[in-house]
């Protein structure tokens, strides 16, 4: 799986490769990135990337010119010009587990860093094939989502996680259930006044997976009772799950 990033901003990624549990993706090539900088593929002395916006108005604009020598780039060095060519953008796809299943599932994608007030809409229009979007908010530019959805991959690449089982618990996750994880717990017993959740400390296997059930259902259906919902419709739900959330109605 290869990713290629084009981004004004390529040192931001060097500590992100080398840190943390994903690294072993990245050491091991099961997830590569390649860092571009269009600056590389800009004309003249200066080898300018933005410009004023025509209509006037603050801030600059990034170039498509460099953008696309850029990337022509790219599609030759992976011989692929089939590749998805992503866009962090407010008008983007919502970034969801299922997506970040399909991408790990993927032999990767070019992704667009954008900065400054944006990227002339023509080379959008032209070479953009994806757009995602963390959420309703803006950054100062496309190297944060891009992480984000690179780790995202990169956790669930086999031998990733010290735990091949970890992701699977994770929420969100369809296998399991599509509901928000539980509470977790670790020594010391006792902390402050507070103690550990008698269930788990119980050694009874069964009564732990009921409680930690009924605390997925519990914490789901107070913050996101939508996803209830999607559980319900796709049959993930028991007659003991519904008791549990009737009673907590």
């Amino acid at each position: 799986m290869r990713f290629d990033v084009i981004t004004l901003f390529p040192e931001l990624f060097a500590p992100f490769l080398v840190s943390g549990v994903t690294r072993r993706a990245y050491e091991s090539k099961q997830v590569e990135v390649v860092l571009w900088n269009p600056r590389d593929y800009a004309m003249g002395n200066y080898k300018r990337v933005d410009d004023r916006p025509f209509g006037g108005g603050p801030g600059m604009v990034m170039m498509a010119e460099p953008l696309s020598a850029c990337l022509d780039a790219v599609l030759a060095a992976r011989a692929d010009a089939s590749v998805p060519v992503v866009l962090f953008s407010p008008i983007g796809e919502a970034l969801q587990h299922a997506s970040v299943e399909q991408w790990s599932a993927s032999a990767g994608a070019v992704l667009i860093c954008g900065r400054y007030e944006g990227i002339d809409q023509r080379f959008i229009d032209a070479r953009v094939t994806h757009q995602i979007s963390l959420g309703d908010f803006v950054l100062s530019g496309g190297e944060i989502p891009a992480m984000a959805l690179l780790d995202a991959v990169a956790r669930l690449q086999p031998g990733v996680l010290g735990d091949e089982a970890s992701h699977v618990q994770d929420s969100f996750n369809p296998a399991l259930d599509g509901l928000l994880d539980c509470p977790h717990y670790t020594r010391p017993e006792q902390w402050q006044g507070q103690s550990v959740p008698a269930p788990l400390m119980s050694g009874h296997h069964a009564q732990i997976e009921r409680w930690r059930r009924d605390q997925r259902l519990g914490i789901t259906a107070t913050h996101r009772p939508e996803l209830i919902d999607a559980a319900r419709a796709a049959g993930r739900l028991n007659k003991a799950d519904e008791a549990l959330l009737k009673k907590k109605l």
